[in-house]
Parts: structure tokens; sequence; C-alpha cells
């Protein structure tokens, strides 16, 4: 299983976490693999060490996996969480009153994005 944890916007506007699991199935010698998910693009992005972006919406639906440093995100009901490399999360508040991230450790993060399709 790979833990997803979800943003999204409630139907008040309020971007809210959310955990969920991908499950995986026995591959043979090759490991375990999910169903495939279609992707549109994928962006590779590093961020400043000072990175702190005040309330925002997500551009579009997309896959933030983290490769390094740790980042701090707030909703904006004020629920924070931390967040690391190797984790992943599904970001879909791309409407309502958006959410806050921010640098925790002073590297130059760097992160994969995964765009999917228009629902």
């Amino acid at each position: 299983m790979f833990k997803i944890t979800r943003l999204y916007s409630d139907e008040n506007g309020h971007s809210r976490f959310e955990e969920s699991k991908i499950p995986l199935k026995d591959a043979g010698d090759i490991g375990a693999l999910s169903d495939a998910v279609s992707a549109k693009e994928v962006i590779f992005r590093e961020v400043d060490p000072s990175y702190d972006y005040n309330f925002h919406n997500a551009p579009q639906r997309q896959y933030i996996i983290l490769l390094d440093g740790e980042i701090e995100i707030e909703t904006s009901l004020g629920d924070k969480r931390n967040f690391g490399a190797g984790e992943i999360l599904l970001v879909e508040d791309i409407t309502g009153k958006g959410h806050k991230t921010r640098n925790l450790t002073p590297i130059r993060r760097k992160s994969v994005f995964i765009t999917l399709p228009d629902e």
C-alpha cells in the first residue's frame, strides 16, 4: 500500500486533509504494482530554502512527490501537517480558500509534480 495525503476543498471552500491508500498487487519478480493512473504532465521543481507561500490554490489537480527536505502545509481551517522526503500528496484544492506551504529545512527543496487530466 502507498499512503497518500489528499488536500481538497470542501463544499464551503475550506481546504482539508484526507488520508487514503493506493493498493498494490503482487507482480511476481518485479514486486508489487498499483493499477495505472492516467497522467497529463510531469514537472520537476526546486524551491529556495526560504520558500514560504501564503494562501494559494493548486494550479491543477496533481500528485506531488517530495524528494528531499520537509514542508509544513496549513489548511484554511488552521490544520497543519508536516511532510518529508518520499511522501506523496494529491493536491486538489484548485478552488476555495487554498492552503499555505513553507519549507521547514534550510535547503533548496526538490519535488516532482504529476499533473492529472481534468475530471
